[in-house]
């Protein structure tokens, strides 16, 4: 994802940061090369223009020119026009007081409308709210079947009123939703060509038909410059209310998506960027401009963190607290991180992580997981409960269990070590806050402490995180949900 573009500016602001003031060539020079850095990303040739000339104007103050870190500063204003290119703000979806709402997705053909349909219905599902899905395409080939299993995945059930129109599946799919006490409808309609004047009529009659609250477009982000004609016909067409992007992770330059709220006015509300259902995120403008910039998106991360961790992981922590880290606890971190989205994902989302990747060829192991899982379950009970007592004899044969090397286990029972060490601190640590709250006004309350450097969190930019108050937790319990507590105040 824009991969080609990041090591591009990121290239451009290393030279900057190696000169003390910056001239009126500097700038003029830097300039040039952001302008060619989104043009070979595919962003349209009018939107460059118009960002660099802004960027540029910006840049050119004297408070810039002259300042003790100019490059800081060009970096920021470049960080901001960004920004304000893909709009500003996150754009949600509005829903109105009609039971139900419809939300109708428009776009070409392959685009990934569908798979987006399911997406945007499994995100809805957790949020609690009940959506039906209606399968508007008659004329791809098993475009219904597709969508019922999908949706059977998920728990969605999907209206498909086979051998009817579009626009009356459409409106049975209403019916649907009001009979059965469902609260959003989710019409995925077929898929068309620009060019294609009875396709785009349907989508036109549909849109009358059932006077949806949100219509949205899906526009594949391998569409280049193109993308932005599509945008603008269908925009010209069915005025839709905003645009998912799919298939983001799938291509390195991503410039046409960066065009898309720049020519149409028209926000991005959704991206995809994976295969399965839980890859459909809300679209951050500023979150991704860092991104982009390589700055990360720690808050991200702990959102993600967030959403994989659950009551049975928190009282988990407590009793790692209490009585050590075991090799179930590390199996159910593994499982954690790939719920995340794997490493892969994660040093994606971290200052300076996506260029680290691109340097290594894009290529992360994230098969080291499935090994050490087959370490781990070749272990029995005991020595899961009890990785101490796994002596040279034990690990030879857990080896050969799990058919790897010893050298293999071995790392992986250094790892363990370190963790387990690391979970003797935090005891420690939990223990000290205890007593100090018990000191009252001796001076104790109030204070602050670091976290130590955590193996794993600090991998991910999270060690050390942030100081907790020790005003006398009065168990472990609650020194975790304070770090908890925390980590959701960095939003």
């Amino acid at each position: 994802m824009f991969d080609s573009l990041s090591d591009r500016l990121n290239d451009t602001f290393d030279r900057l940061r190696g000169k003390g003031k910056l001239t009126e060539a500097d700038i003029t020079s830097a300039m040039r090369d952001i302008r060619m850095a989104l043009l070979e990303a595919d962003v349209n040739f009018k939107v460059v223009k118009e960002f660099v000339a802004k960027t540029k104007e910006r840049c050119m103050t004297a408070e810039v020119m002259e300042s003790l870190s100019p490059a800081q500063n060009v970096v920021k204003i470049v960080l901001d026009e960004l920004t304000d290119m893909l709009g500003s703000t996150e754009s949600k979806l509005v829903f109105s007081n009609r039971i139900p709402n419809v939300i109708m997705l428009v776009g070409l053909q392959g685009s990934g409308k569908t798979t987006a349909a399911v997406k945007l219905a499994y995100l809805l599902k957790k949020q609690g709210r009940s959506p039906l899905l209606a399968a508007c395409d008659v004329y791809r080939p098993a475009a219904a079947d597709q969508l019922a299993t999908l949706g059977g995945e998920i728990g969605v059930p999907v209206f498909r009123g086979d051998g009817a129109h579009p626009v009356d599946i459409a409106k049975g799919a209403i019916q649907e939703a009001v009979d059965h006490l469902r609260d959003v409808v989710i019409v995925d309609t077929a898929g068309r060509l620009q060019i294609d004047e009875q396709m785009m009529q349907e989508a036109v009659d549909i849109k009358k038909a059932v006077k949806p609250d949100q219509v949205l477009m899906v526009v594949d982000a391998m569409t280049g410059q193109d993308i932005v004609n599509v945008v603008s016909t269908f925009a010209e067409r069915t005025d839709f209310d905003g645009v998912i992007i799919s298939k983001l992770d799938g291509d390195a330059r991503g410039g046409g998506a960066l065009s898309v709220r720049q020519v149409t006015g028209k926000p991005i509300k959704f991206v995809s960027m994976g295969e399965k259902p839980d890859s459909l995120e809300p679209f951050y403008p500023d979150r991704m401009a860092k991104r982009i910039l390589g700055m990360g998106d720690v808050v991200g991360i702990i959102e993600k963190a967030q959403e994989a961790a659950d009551a049975e992981q928190l009282e988990a922590a407590e009793r790692m607290l209490r009585e050590g880290f075991t090799m179930n606890d590390m199996l159910d971190q593994m499982k954690a991180v790939k719920k995340m989205g794997g490493m892969k994902g994660i040093l994606g989302m971290l200052p300076g992580g996506q260029r680290a990747l691109n340097q290594m060829g894009g290529n992360l192991d994230e098969g080291i997981f499935d090994k050490n899982e087959a370490i781990i379950m070749s272990m029995t009970k005991e020595e899961r409960l009890r990785p101490s007592i796994i002596n040279g004899q034990r690990r030879a044969r857990i080896a050969k269990g799990a058919g790897v090397t010893p050298t293999e286990v071995n790392s992986l029972m250094k790892q363990w070590g370190e963790m387990n060490k690391m979970m003797g601190r935090m005891r420690t640590m939990a223990n000290q806050a205890q007593a100090g709250g018990k000191k009252g006004k001796k001076g104790k309350k109030g204070k602050r402490m670091r976290m130590p450097n955590i193996p794993g969190l600090d991998a991910m930019g999270l060690g050390g995180m942030g100081g907790l108050g020790t005003g006398g937790p009065k168990s472990d319990m609650e020194l975790l949900r304070q770090m908890e507590a925390q980590m959701r105040n960095k939003k």
